[in-house]
């Protein structure tokens, strides 16, 4: 008989370890790595080195960039090695104008995500005296109707809309 504890995987509680990191880094590897002959893990550092010195439309510069302020270092500009970069106060300079650049194309992203989301929904009024359907929260669903999972009632109601206290606030008549 096998336990249950032997077919868990136990990873380190590191904030990279989340479950959308975890299938980034599966469908990375699929996509990728798994085409190339040879183990996966053989290529892991060069697949992670590549994309995080990829162009990133939403940031517009590649993730290394935009954390460092600087291009990184790849064997095709090593030639320069002894020479110095750029001076203590011209690199403070790049570097803010690096992260006005980042917040300027962030905020375009955002506006832009944003108008999509526009497109899709449509405000709602409602007038003292109608009757809306009330959305209950999961916990408050269980603890008041004692059913979990996908039968607990996802709105309760309707009830008599007496007041409107804010923009999209309403308060109802409630039952005891």
């Amino acid at each position: 008989m096998k336990s249950d504890k032997e077919d868990q995987i136990i990873l380190p509680p590191h904030p990279s370890r989340t479950p959308f990191c975890a299938r980034f880094s599966l469908t990375f590897i699929i996509s990728r790595i798994l085409s190339m002959c040879g183990s996966w893990d053989d290529h892991l550092a060069m697949a992670e080195f590549s994309y995080n010195n990829s162009y990133h439309a939403s940031i517009g510069m590649p993730p290394y960039e935009a954390l460092y302020g600087r291009r990184c270092r790849t064997p095709v500009c090593w030639g320069d090695v002894n020479q110095r970069e750029i001076g203590n106060l011209d690199v403070v300079r790049s570097v803010s104008e690096y992260l006005k650049s980042i917040k300027a194309r962030m905020k375009a992203a955002q506006d832009r995500q944003k108008s999509y989301a526009d497109k899709r929904t449509k405000p709602i009024e409602f007038q003292v005296g109608d009757y809306v359907l009330l959305k209950v929260s999961p916990w408050k669903g269980v603890i008041r109707f004692q059913k979990r999972g996908k039968l607990s009632p996802r709105y309760i109601g309707p009830f008599k809309i007496l007041a409107r206290v804010g923009n999209v606030a309403y308060r109802l008549e409630l039952p005891e």
